[in-house]
């Protein structure tokens, strides 16, 4: 009998978080749930667990930039997502990879500013998302505060569905095919703003009450990236990745995982599947 057909392959391109819950951790996890052979380039080694993080060491870029063509010259990538980023160098080099057109399928996940309202990305290289890198996405995936930071709107008056709409659509004036703008965080409802092509759809879901939601936007854009790697198109793949997120945070609800927020339950276990 024939073996099993070849996985499509899916390349991340973010930092490591040594806790497991999210970065290339996270995003492995996802593409493995979804049947995809994971590839990766660290842009970052982080120290951190459930409730802090303790150091951060930024690669150098022409070694980030040597990852990711090494498994560029012979394995066939057929979508790729960026995480943390770092700086504005990083930022450079896969907007410059990007523009070659070696980058398909682009997901950018804006790690711009973290969940307590600390900005991770210098000044100069929100500059470069802006003017290199969102052109070059199929998919931009910000949260809240990361539209915020992207559109300058105050993140306090991005709490309803029109002030998202409104965000998303200037983020896709930049360049991007499509905007997610995320509301799951600030919001008493998980509710998403996808802008594109067709116009502006939204996404409606009862927001999972837990703690455990440590890497929630590191594993949406891989599912996303992991769903167009297995030729969703790009309504269908948020869908799907949107469910694939919701089912983890019901699915871990009840780990006790450290003593902060734990990880999403990527694999089912909860379910016993």
């Amino acid at each position: 009998m024939p073996g099993p057909s070849t996985p499509p392959i899916a390349l991340s391109i973010a930092g490591s978080d040594s806790g497991g819950g999210a970065g290339v951790q996270a995003d492995l996890k996802t593409f493995a749930a979804h049947g995809i052979h994971g590839t990766s380039a660290l842009t970052a080694v982080t120290a951190q667990n459930t409730t802090q993080v303790r150091g951060v060491v930024t690669l150098d870029p022409d070694f980030v930039r040597l990852q990711i063509e090494t498994v560029l010259d012979d394995l066939a990538v057929q979508s790729v997502k960026t995480g943390m980023l770092a700086n504005r160098a990083i930022v450079d080099v896969v907007a410059e990879l990007a523009e070659a057109g070696r980058l398909p399928r682009l997901v950018v996940d804006p790690v711009l500013v973290s969940s307590s309202g600390q900005a991770l990305m210098a000044p100069e290289g929100l500059e470069a998302y802006l003017e290199r890198l969102l052109p070059q996405a199929l998919v931009v995936t910000p949260n809240l505060r990361e539209a915020g930071a992207l559109t300058g709107i105050d993140v306090r008056e991005l709490m309803s569905v029109p002030a998202m709409t409104e965000a998303a659509e200037l983020i896709r004036a930049r360049g991007a095919r499509y905007v997610v703008v995320k509301g799951g965080h600030l919001t008493d409802a998980a509710h998403d703003v996808v802008a594109g092509p067709e116009g502006v759809t939204v996404l409606e879901a009862v927001r999972v009450v837990t703690g455990n939601d440590h890497g929630t936007g590191c594993s949406l854009s891989a599912a996303i990236a992991a769903r167009l790697a297995r030729g969703d198109d790009v309504l269908e793949a948020v869908r799907a990745a949107k469910s694939f997120v919701a089912r983890g945070l019901a699915g871990a609800a009840g780990w006790r995982l450290g003593a902060g927020h734990g990880p999403i339950d990527h694999f089912g276990w909860s379910r016993g599947t």
